[in-house]
Formats: C-alpha cells, structure tokens, sequence
C-alpha cells in the first residue's frame, strides 16, 4: 500500500522552504509516497511547483476567521469542508511543524491516525508523538524539522534546500532576458534588500542600510559590469524606490518588486549571484544553490541561515555584538543601538566576499 504523508507549515515561505530536505527524505525512504502540504496562500505556489508534493491544501487563517465573524455556521461549515477535503486523501501520517494546537486537531478530524510534530508550549495535545522545544536555538530550522522524523524511525541524510522554477515561469524569463539583450555570459547580481513582512513594523531590523545598497550597486556595476536585479516584496515598493534613487546610474538595474512568485524563483535561478537580507527570497537563491553573500543583523545565521553552504558558496556578514542576536525563543528584543550590528557592515566588506564568491567559481 503507498503511504500518504501531510506536512503541515503554515508559516512564511523561508520556513516552506526549510521543510524541502524533509520532504527529500521522505521520498528516500517511502519512493512510492503521496506526499501532501498544508501551507498558508502565499507560500502555496513554491509547494504546488515542488515535483515530489501530490497536493497541497491552503489554509489562510485571516480567511477562516472573516467568514467565522459574518456568520458561525458558515465559519464552522468552512471548517468542516477544509477538513473532509484533507480526510478523502486517506492520510495515514501527518507531520505537524504548526507549533499550534489547532492544526493537531485537524489532523485528528481528518481521521489521520499517525501523527507527530514539535511541542511547543505544550500546544501538541491532539500529537502522538511530539518532541518538546523552547524554541529554535542552536542549530538550523531544518535540522529541527528533520529531527521529527527520528519519530518514525525515518533515516536522516542531508539534502540541500530546494525550489523549482516552473516552466511557464522560465519562458517568462527567456522573454525578458532576450528583450533586454542581456546573454548568457554576463554577469547578474540578484539583490533582495528589504526584510520582508515576518517582523511587521519591525521589518526594518532585517535590513542593510539602502545606502549601502545604493553604493554596493554602483560598484557591482563599475568593477564587475553586472546587471542587478533587485526583488522585494509588492509592500516594499517605496523602499526600493529609495534605494533606485540614490544609486547615480539605473541603467541595467530591474526593479522586480510587483511580480509574481514563481517568475522571482525563475529570474533567482538566471542570477549568478545573490546579496541580501535575511528575508524569504534568499531561500530561493539558497535552494537554487546559488553564490550568497546575506546579511544578518537580529536574527542567528546558525538558525536562519544559509543550509549546508561552505564557504565557496555563501558569506554571511554579521557583526558579534554582545546584543546579538536579539531574536530568541520566537522574541525580539527591542534595538537600543539604532541596527548597529548592519549598520557597521561596511560596503568593501561586502565587495570583499563578493569578490571571494566570484573567484570561486573561475
């Protein structure tokens, strides 16, 4: 009989991806699997172009609720046909990486009778079996999530982080590569220099000054002749607009902050190297192997960080200040020294590890 496994993460798209090596080695030890995803609305692309994930559910929490505040019946029938959608699949396994009781119970509802996850603040009631954590400290979110399947007695082997570009996507690409005249010799620097929205008002932690980025693109451009391509989110338009206004020559710099999902995955994969933040779009450079140089402020690289990356392949930039990291335990400790662990990263550091990453692969 083929064994059918749902993997529930409803979080951001960088945690979606962190959950890629698990999948892998599922598909290791099950080769006939059906593996299901439960993820949130924008994260479900990145699962649904995945070539090992048979379906994938969405769920959208603000959505659930909206319909619960207009009416309770129509809310709990929403429910109700979320979880009998999950039940006709006949899922004999879920790994739950939710941290949250509410998605052990739809499993449970689903009639899905192996079930095992993460306790986190003993929010796993509706688990069989569950490993406790008080957050994630030490060691990488991937490796806490292949760490669940020692519950089922899986074999763990490392795999790198993974995405697929979809294939309308790269026709998208070839498109825009042929109108712009840009062949394939030349050198692209991706660029993601905003902080994406895990943080809310406090996004702006995340981030490399704009500055910084203003000048690390005129020099990218001057030593190296590169195309730059810088990504963001549709909310952080105005802060790429910032940063488009202080460097002193836009040409052969493409602002692709208002496209879709899978065409940034496609456009990542043309790029030969990628500088940024720590933010959801690195993960797709990370997933498609691709030469980093990222920058951590708040948030522990060891954690959060470049997977299985040497040193030939990712830099991280950071400063070892005694606050740092001021993210811990899913807290984040008010800054009181204006972002000084990014602030201090200077542009030749930068153009240093670039340098390094570019006469790595000649």
């Amino acid at each position: 009989m083929t064994k059918k496994f749902l993997i529930i993460n409803p979080f951001g798209i960088g945690d979606v991806i962190f959950s890629t090596p698990l999948i892998a080695n599922l598909r290791d030890s099950y080769p006939q699997a059906d593996i299901f995803y439960l993820c949130n609305k924008k994260a479900a692309p990145i699962m649904e172009s995945h070539p090992l994930i048979k379906k994938v559910f969405i769920y959208e929490r603000d959505e659930f609720v909206a319909e619960q505040k207009r009416s309770f019946f129509k809310g709990l029938m929403k429910y109700l046909k979320f979880i009998s959608q999950i039940r006709k699949e006949k899922i004999d396994c879920a790994i739950d990486l939710s941290l949250n009781t509410h998605f052990g119970f739809f499993a449970f509802a689903a009639g899905i009778k192996d079930r095992c996850g993460l306790d986190y603040k003993n929010r796993s009631r509706f688990l069989k079996k569950k490993i406790k954590i008080e957050g994630f400290t030490g060691k990488h979110v991937a490796d806490y999530y292949l760490d669940v399947l020692k519950l089922l007695d899986i074999p763990v082997k490392k795999h790198n982080l993974k995405v697929y570009p979809e294939a309308s996507s790269r026709e998208w690409v070839k498109g825009f590569l042929e109108e712009h005249a840009i062949a394939e010799d030349e050198l692209v620097v991706g660029i993601a220099p905003c902080g994406g929205d895990a943080f809310g008002k406090d996004n702006h932690l995340r981030r490399w000054p704009p500055e910084h980025y203003a000048s690390l693109i005129g020099r990218l451009k001057e030593e190296f002749k590169a195309k730059i391509f810088i990504f963001a989110g549709p909310k952080e338009i105005e802060d790429v607009s910032k940063i488009m206004s202080l460097v002193k020559d836009n040409r052969d710099v493409f602002d692709f902050s208002s496209i879709t999902l899978l065409n940034t995955v496609a456009l990542v994969e043309r790029c030969n190297l990628f500088v940024s933040n720590d933010t959801g779009i690195l993960r797709f450079a990370d997933g498609l192997d691709k030469k980093i140089v990222a920058f951590y402020g708040p948030i522990d690289e060891k954690v959060y960080g470049p997977y299985l990356a040497d040193s030939k392949r990712a830099i991280v930039l950071k400063k070892d200040l005694p606050c740092r990291p001021c993210y811990n335990k899913f807290r984040l400790i008010p800054c009181r020294v204006d972002k000084e662990c990014l602030r201090s990263i200077s542009v030749d550091e930068a153009m240093e590890a670039v340098n390094k990453l570019i006469c790595a692969t000649t």
